[in-house]
């Protein structure tokens, strides 16, 4: 089911629409929240936090600033003494630090993910490019059954949450044997959505928050 975002901020010049912010209401946890703030219910998050999760800023505005702008401006609308905003991005141009965000914590690759991604880099697979399906599956065709089985291994192995939710995304939580019978039986098809999991997985996340009432930097202009 989809649940419509509570927010959508757009920044416009002219006719010309340059970026877009999106606010949905926040999950009941997340890595990094408890670090700075306490255990909420349901109401009191959707009361006072707003989380971001999308910055899609046009490209050619990309190189002046814009995102920045755009999170900082967000952030006086949003509507609650606290902001949140996961991302992947962030360490690599950090402008929602330089909106006057600040960054948390940093959850590294878990060590399922890390074990089954040496493992398909033997096999030829390019890490970089694992949350490419397309990429994956024809990789995955120019295997030979042996070195599919090899995968299916690995993967039962080094099982995760992820992984189980995957097969089982109708249950609050799979069965652990059941996952290995499916994991073990798994199409090319399966496969590759599963290695694009674990792709996500090995992505460094960043937790980043602002405090309506404790700012901590100015905006870089």
């Amino acid at each position: 089911m989809l649940v419509a975002p509570s927010r959508i901020f757009s920044l416009k010049r002219g006719s010309e629409l340059c970026g877009v912010i999106v606010y949905p209401y926040p999950p009941p946890t997340r890595f990094g929240r408890r670090l700075v703030l306490p255990k909420m219910s349901m109401k009191e998050l959707n009361e006072k936090v707003s989380t971001i999760s999308r910055v899609v800023v046009h490209p050619k505005y990309r190189t002046i600033g814009l995102g920045s702008k755009l999170v900082h401006e967000a952030l006086q609308l949003a509507g609650t003494p606290y902001v949140e905003m996961p991302a992947v991005m962030a360490k690599y141009n950090p402008f929602a630090e330089k909106a006057g965000m600040r960054k948390i914590a940093e959850q590294r690759p878990p060590k399922e993910a890390l074990a089954i991604a040496e493992v398909l880099q033997q096999l030829g697979f390019n890490i970089q490019l694992l949350s490419s399906e397309k990429y994956v599956y024809g990789k995955l065709q120019s295997l030979s059954e042996a070195e599919i089985q090899t995968i299916r291994e690995v993967f039962v192995k080094n099982c995760h949450a992820r992984f189980i939710k995957y097969f089982f995304y109708h249950m609050p939580f799979g069965k652990k044997q059941a996952y290995t019978e499916e994991a073990m039986k798994a199409s090319l098809e399966r496969l590759s959505h599963l290695i694009k999991v674990c792709g996500f997985l090995m992505q460094t996340k960043i937790y980043l928050f602002w405090n309506l009432n404790n700012p901590q930097i100015r905006h870089n202009k």
